[in-house]
């Protein structure tokens, strides 16, 4: 078993997609090769095919090996709740929260929960590559470290440091980065790569020359920025979808626990969709749909959605016939109310909801953690319309109501979701809905959009993008070097 881990000198450097990129190049070699990620701090997350879940990107550098994820692959998933607190997850399950200082002190027991993850995959698997979290030159975390060198050093294993040009200063990033971090974890730095690039690689190569000689350790390769790369993120939200004249406009607003907003990529691909997520203190324009997504903090987010005039906004745009569809947390936003007696996601309490849907909601402990697959049936285009679909359930609460008497569709022959008396407002607690581009045609067709058969094969465009990033590997990278660092021999 061979181990190599990707680190960045900061977050968002391209760890994720360079790790996705390895993963898939070895893959197509036909190397037995698993993704690890020691620590994630994410709300976006995939259920996993044990009952877990772990962080989204992760789940995707999972396909690229053609893999089912597995919670091993991402033993600690740090979930915010609020600027200084999160839901800690072990090895794919609920462990408690914990406020910033206490998980720092958990840490040295939390390192167990990683190495016995990455012991287990390593008896599976013959490779494993390992990314890190923002960078290893955090100095103020570096006390028992497990997100970065820590983890290096525990599992003895070769790290690459990746640097994003595109932001400028590539050069000083990655020699700070070597500055700041110990003798032993220089020394197992064995080279860069830099990312996203776009220009003429002459220019470039006097200051590759120059990193090489400053710091006597290789560049492997230099990987071009990729226009179009819509894959699985960790946290940032992606660019708005086309603006084409007679496009159906959809909004989202960005609330300050958003999760799995990963819920929304099909339809940024959409060539029939305008796109656009509103965050805080910006106008709300007119749309023809409002899309609620998940929440990490149900009653939070909903106070913030009053306090920044979304419902008077919805109920506006109710009135002129627009639609409204909520999913997991948005979904019980919809509703009479939102409690949580026990405070498992904050300060115990209740909070009004948007009164659009006939049901209440009470948080209760035991996550729902679940691959679905049913039938959707909704009334689009004066007609009733079904599509089959897949995906995830990941939640607390019990929703009841008289709603769910008009279900928006079936799972294992139990009703699922519910639709308004007046067919303008619905919701679901199903991830993942508009993946499948049958559903996807649906429930757009009842948002209002005229013409079907446009939505992309969501899963079938993720294989296409890791696809892209492997021929980015041959293409851009040492491969002879990478092979003879992972002791591998691909004919």
């Amino acid at each position: 078993m061979t181990t190599l881990m990707i680190q960045g000198t900061t977050s968002d450097a391209g760890k994720t997609t360079v790790v996705a990129a390895l993963c898939r190049w070895l893959a197509r070699q036909g190397v037995s090769v698993a993704p690890f990620k020691p620590q994630n701090m994410a709300l976006n997350s995939a259920v996993t095919i044990d009952g877990g879940e772990i962080g989204r990107s992760t789940a995707l550098q999972a396909l690229a090996c053609g893999l089912e994820p597995h919670s091993d692959m991402n033993p600690v998933l740090l979930k915010p709740q609020s600027d200084c607190g999160a839901q800690i997850i072990l090895r794919g399950q609920v462990h408690g929260n914990m406020d910033a200082l206490d998980y720092h002190a958990y840490k040295a027991e939390a390192m167990e929960a990683v190495m016995a993850a990455w012991r287990s995959l390593s008896e599976r698997y013959d490779v494993i590559i390992a990314e890190g979290a923002g960078s290893p030159a955090e100095v103020n975390l570096r006390a028992n470290d497990i997100a970065n060198m820590g983890f290096a050093e525990a599992a003895d294993c070769p790290v690459l440091l990746v640097g994003d040009i595109d932001r400028g200063g590539v050069f000083a990033q990655l020699v700070g980065t070597l500055e700041l971090i110990s003798a032993s974890e220089q020394q197992r730095t064995k080279g860069f790569i830099i990312n996203r690039f776009r220009g003429d690689i002459a220019l470039l190569e006097p200051g590759l020359d120059w990193l090489t000689q400053r710091t006597g350790k290789p560049v492997i390769g230099v990987l071009p920025y990729l226009h179009g790369l819509i894959v699985d993120s960790e946290d940032s939200i992606g660019t708005s979808g086309t603006s084409d004249a007679g496009a159906l406009n959809v909004i989202v607003p960005v609330l300050p626990r958003i999760s799995n907003h990963n819920d929304f990529d099909p339809l940024r691909l959409h060539p029939g969709v305008n796109l656009q997520f509103i965050g805080p203190d910006q106008p709300i324009p007119p749309a023809d749909l409002i899309i609620l997504p998940g929440s990490k903090s149900t009653r939070t987010d909903l106070d913030f959605l009053h306090s920044q005039g979304w419902a008077q906004a919805i109920r506006k745009h109710l009135r002129y016939g627009g639609k409204v569809f909520g999913i997991c947390g948005g979904f019980q936003m919809l509703g009479e109310q939102v409690a949580d007696p026990n405070g498992l996601e904050g300060n115990a309490g209740s909070t009004e909801g948007l009164g659009l849907l006939e049901m209440t909601t009470t948080m209760v402990a035991g996550k729902q953690l679940k691959e679905v697959h049913g039938i959707l049936n909704l009334q689009a285009s004066g007609q009733a319309k079904e599509a089959v679909f897949s995906g995830y359930e990941m939640h607390n609460g019990v929703s009841e109501g008289a709603a769910f008497a008009r279900p928006l569709g079936q799972v294992k022959g139990k009703l699922e979701g519910a639709v308004s008396a007046d067919g303008l407002v619905a919701g679901t607690y199903i991830h993942g809905i508009f993946d499948q581009s049958e559903a996807c045609d649906v429930l757009l067709q009842w948002a209002g959009l005229h013409t079907s058969g446009a939505a992309v094969d969501y899963q079938q465009h993720r294989l296409e993008q890791l696809d892209r990033l492997a021929d980015q590997v041959e293409q851009c990278l040492d491969t002879d070097w990478l092979c003879d660092l992972l002791q591998l021999e691909l004919s």
